[in-house]
């Protein structure tokens, strides 16, 4: 690890890159549209003043990250391939179907979008649930419900390695899979708190409608191929993890077996392909925002302490939380089981705290005000808070 002084420049005692970093982050957040731009001018200023001020061996450095970078653009990528592989697979319409009436069938439905995210990325999980909820209510859905949704696609995907891109870079990094899972114990908590408020908003706005029960014929074949590429990356990645943990390192096994899946699979149903250009795109610019990341002086950095992994979930609600995480990974010494919960679930209290709630507003441009998120969703940081301090209190802090 370098020291701040190894880091160029210093700005009243900070790192000018911390700076740097800091305003991309800002820029990202007030400029949406730009935000690609945005991160790759912040990553440009960060590596000049790494490479120009301080004695940082870029290629060195490269050479070290490419690894982890191509397995995590190959994954986001290969991810919107798979989700949308799921949804055309029918498999969604069918669990609306199964809901019971009334507040609980309101509940029920955010459970789904919690037990979805543990196998597809939150991205997936909360806009089929937003898509669901549409139907189911006429599309009278409140706003809560809105922010309950997305709480439930992040807070169901913090335990699995699966199902948040957070996760998934712990998983690359090295972190085993079991290791995050006790995440669940908070995930599940505060999935109970923020949804039994936001299930009696929903219930007071506009009751469940019946579903409709025509024949839906899921598609097996596309199904197939979701289970297959779940399967096949969970094996390579314990085989090598076990046999060949530096090849590992220096290759994307992860996203080579999903990827050989896809493209095996496509003879038989092809991905929807005019994805691929939204899908690239994205994932550029947040490999932008996770190099920028891996290229701080991390021994900067507070020393890691529950209250620190508590403070950067508060954090990850205003920035986005991958980068977050990967300086958590870069300076390592966390319970990585709280700090997946903290930055998954704590992404939730804003709407443009995570991708999932940036995605959903596309349904519900009303969610588009962190106020009117705040006022509706008071119940999603109460739930998140209760979930991490039920969390600390039953296992406590395991760096």
């Amino acid at each position: 690890m370098e020291t701040a002084t190894d880091a160029g420049p210093v700005l009243f005692g900070v790192p000018i890159v911390f700076v740097l970093f800091g305003a991309t982050l800002l820029g990202v957040l007030h400029l949406h549209r730009r935000s690609l731009e945005v991160s790759l001018g912040g990553l440009a200023l960060i590596v000049g003043v790494r490479v120009g001020f301080s004695p940082f061996d870029l290629a060195r450095h490269l050479g070290h990250e490419w690894g982890q970078l191509a397995n995590l653009f190959g994954l986001l990528v290969g991810f919107t391939l798979l989700a949308d592989h799921f949804e055309r697979s029918n498999l969604p319409l069918r669990l609306p179907r199964h809901l019971p009436g009334g507040v609980l069938g309101c509940f029920a439905l955010l459970l789904c979008v919690w037990l979805l995210s543990g196998l597809l990325d939150n991205i997936a999980a909360a806009l089929i649930g937003a898509t669901a909820a549409v139907g189911l209510f006429k599309r009278r859905v409140h706003l809560g419900y809105v922010a309950a949704i997305v709480a439930a696609a992040n807070a169901g995907g913090a335990g699995s390695v699966l199902g948040d891109t957070t996760t998934t870079m712990l998983w690359i990094s090295g972190v085993s899979p079991l290791t995050v899972l006790p995440a669940y114990l908070g995930a599940a908590v505060a999935l109970v708190v923020f949804g039994a408020f936001a299930s009696r908003q929903q219930h007071r706005h506009e009751p469940l409608a019946a579903s409709d029960t025509s024949p839906v014929r899921v598609d097996g074949p596309r199904l197939a191929i979701v289970l297959t590429s779940l399967a096949l990356m969970i094996g390579a990645n314990v085989v090598v993890n076990g046999l060949a943990p530096s090849v590992g390192e220096k290759l994307p096994v992860l996203a080579l077996a999903l990827w050989l899946v896809l493209l095996a699979g496509a003879q038989v149903r092809p991905p929807d392909w005019r994805l691929l250009p939204s899908a690239t795109r994205s994932a550029s610019f947040l490999l932008a925002l996770v190099l920028a990341a891996s290229l701080m002086p991390v021994d900067a950095l507070p020393t890691p302490s529950w209250r620190v992994a508590l403070g950067l979930g508060f954090v990850s609600s205003f920035f986005d939380n991958i980068p977050l995480t990967k300086l958590a990974v870069q300076h390592g010494g966390y319970d990585w089981a709280l700090l997946a919960y903290s930055v998954g679930c704590g992404g939730s209290i804003v709407w443009f705290g995570s991708s999932a709630g940036v995605a959903i507003t596309g349904l519900f441009p009303e969610a588009k005000s962190a106020t009117r998120w705040l006022r509706a969703a008071w119940h999603v940081p109460v739930g998140f808070l209760v979930g991490f301090f039920t969390l600390y209190a039953l296992r406590g802090w395991h760096p």
